[in-house]
């Protein structure tokens, strides 16, 4: 009885992901207008079937031009967030704590480029300054020795895991939900802004996941061949750690965009993060406090978004069961 059950609930999941996908991808891009003759309209009407808001807007149209909106926001932010973790998390396992060593030049262009994002962070406190941190980091990551260089007396060991753990330790002192809330609200709102945020907020339980995993491919006996034969970095871990370990963050792609999909309704939902022009299953859903009577602002964008969180929860746990 179990698994026919389970077959109909994950044919469920793959039903109202493909329908959301389906939708978003059709839903037209110009900003709906009002219609000032139906405010606070219930649904099962004949010109808006799910009812109007009290500014006018059609509930049904938000819905529809908001799925759009909830994947051009969770998808990009998900990919972002685990290519990020990943990589840090694979770098983490990979060199550990004295794996990398680094010249007196390497160390001081790092700290400068640290520094560098902090200037930009407080030149440019809004969504344009988050895309800068991208520059220090590509400087500083360009001057890192991907070979397998035979020590020199003039490096030293540069304590990578142990940095990128106190990273983890420092991003995850603050709760996730707070945090992004804080920063969002003195960012300025943007779509990019938003997808940025939370890429740079929630890659810690990737990056975790991966060096996990990084480091028990790394004890693996063909991994010290290629260490030994002199293999560049970037290729080991491209071509023999990578494969053993992408799999652990696909199983948790499904679960990081339930995640964001969460925080960006939040986020909507207080008035932060995106444009006010731009239409938000939880800006829909905050109508409600304006006309509190009208429930039908509470349900529809509430049953969308629990379906799809649920969803892509279901999806992610068949797939770890498999």
């Amino acid at each position: 009885m179990k698994r026919p059950f389970r077959t109909v609930q994950r044919g469920l999941a793959i039903s109202w992901l493909s329908l959301l996908i389906v939708a978003a991808l059709l839903a037209p891009s110009t900003v709906p207008t009002p219609d000032l003759a139906t405010i606070n309209q219930p649904p099962f009407h004949s010109t808006h079937w799910l009812g109007t808001t009290s500014q006018g807007l059609d509930v049904g149209m938000s819905l529809w031009q908001g799925a759009r909106t909830l994947l051009l926001v969770s998808v990009p932010a998900a990919l972002c967030t685990l290519l990020l973790g990943g990589f840090l998390g694979g770098i983490a396992g990979y060199w550990g704590n004295t794996g990398l060593r680094i010249t007196r030049t390497q160390l001081v262009l790092m700290v400068a480029g640290v520094g560098l994002a902090g200037l930009l962070l407080s030149w440019f406190p809004g969504a344009g300054g988050w895309p800068w941190l991208g520059v220090p980091a590509a400087a500083g990551l360009g001057l890192l020795p991907w070979r397998n260089k035979k020590p020199s007396t003039n490096t030293w060991p540069f304590p990578v895991d142990s940095s990128i753990l106190a990273l983890i330790a420092l991003v995850n002192s603050v709760p996730l939900l707070v945090l992004v809330v804080a920063v969002a609200s003195i960012q300025r709102p943007s779509l990019a802004g938003v997808v940025a945020l939370l890429s740079l907020t929630c890659w810690p339980t990737p990056a975790r996941l991966m060096r996990a995993a990084t480091l028990q491919s790394r004890s693996q006996p063909y991994i010290e061949a290629a260490q030994a034969a002199g293999l560049p970095a970037v290729r080991i871990l491209w071509r023999h750690i990578s494969p053993n370990a992408l799999p652990v963050l696909l199983v948790r792609f499904p679960l990081t965009v339930a995640v964001l999909i969460s925080l960006e309704t939040t986020l909507s939902f207080l008035g932060v993060g995106l444009p006010p022009e731009t239409p938000s299953w939880g800006r829909l859903l905050a109508a409600v406090r304006q006309a509190p009577a009208n429930w039908w602002l509470m349900l529809w964008p509430g049953l969308a978004i629990a379906f799809t969180i649920l969803s892509l929860q279901y999806i992610a746990t068949s797939k770890e069961g498999e």
